[in-house]
């Protein structure tokens, strides 16, 4: 660590929703490090608003594209700390003119910071939380072993997200994952599952998602037997958290919705095929995960090039007795 404490800092926030709730830990980590600095965080448009209900910021700044992010640099920070890994992150907070940049590594990005260190080999195959916590590590600072990634959603995002779906008790299913079909799991299998928990928690479904997962809202909500109220693409991120944390449970994919749940303390769980969960598990206490397992898997495949068997392996059964039970206990 310098001598000199930074006064105004600046943390480059990962560009994905469960990323950036998996980074959380970190932000914190860092808040402890800096206690009195003005701590502010630069995000892409689909999860900035998530740092709005962290006490720890002082400010969120919001840009996207190399210029903007250059000119966000540029606001008289003195660090930045990169989550990132992109050679872009590096180069705004460079061509801003932040004179302290730190961060991995990674993408031939060393020359363009101040305090870099290598990935260490021991963080591979993790959770992200661990990865974000071994950057900060190497810069030299003091990290937690708490894995807090909680959020508290401002009363405002509860309203809105309660003016969606009105009065009455309502579970979500987000059928939808980013990067590709391979990560999600058959519409059938989804239908199957909520309507059986529609019956065992007295409540309705609510199909969750961005405007991307409306086709597979739309297969899941046509193969059910009850009704459903379809969101998708109808939620900004602070109306979404409304209505997650109003949820008396969540199904998903590997995705942000997964994550969103898992942070907000709702019973959600995960269901997992073609990545590996050591990775990008959910993390929170109530928050579980079910495996679908074939000897190509995890392959990482955006689609599957054979039959999705890591993800059709996954019965509905499995996945609603093990949300029961969290729900339950």
């Amino acid at each position: 660590m310098s001598e000199a404490r930074p006064k105004r800092m600046v943390i480059r926030a990962p560009n994905w929703l469960g990323d950036a709730i998996l980074s959380l830990p970190a932000v914190r980590d860092i808040r402890r490090a800096f206690p009195d600095a003005r701590i502010h965080v630069l995000a892409r448009p689909s999860v900035a608003a998530l740092y709005e209900a962290l006490s720890e910021i002082d400010g969120v700044v919001v840009a996207k594209g190399l210029l903007a992010e250059i000119r966000a640099m540029g606001r008289g920070f003195d660090l930045a700390i990169l989550l990132t890994n992109s050679i872009g992150t590096a180069l705004a907070a460079t061509m801003g003119g932040v004179p302290e940049r730190w961060g991995f590594s990674t993408e031939g990005r060393g020359m363009l910071l101040t305090r870099r260190a290598q990935v260490p080999a021991n963080v591979r195959g993790r959770s992200q939380v661990h990865y974000y916590r071994a950057m900060l590590a190497a810069m030299g600072l003091p990290t937690s072993d708490a894995l807090d990634t909680s959020l508290t959603p401002p009363p405002a995002w509860i309203e809105s997200g309660r003016a969606l779906i009105g009065p009455g008790r309502f579970f979500g299913v987000a059928p939808g994952a980013a990067k590709g079909s391979a990560k999600q799991w058959p519409p059938q299998r989804f239908a199957e599952a909520a309507d059986r928990l529609s019956g065992e928690l007295g409540a309705q479904v609510v199909l969750l998602g961005s405007a991307a997962d409306a086709g597979a809202a739309a297969e899941v909500a046509a193969a059910m037997k009850t009704q459903a109220l379809n969101l998708c693409g109808r939620t900004d991120l602070r109306a979404f958290a409304g209505v997650v944390a109003s949820l008396e449970a969540l199904v998903a994919n590997d995705s942000g919705a997964m994550h969103l749940g898992a942070a907000l303390g709702v019973p959600t769980v995960g269901v997992f095929g073609p990545t590996n969960p050591d990775e990008t598990h959910p993390v929170g206490r109530r928050a579980i995960f079910v495996r679908g397992f074939a000897e190509c898997s995890p392959c990482r495949h955006i689609t599957c090039p054979i039959d999705h068997r890591c993800m059709t392996s996954v019965s509905s059964a499995q996945v609603v007795d093990v949300l029961l039970r969290e729900v339950r206990t």
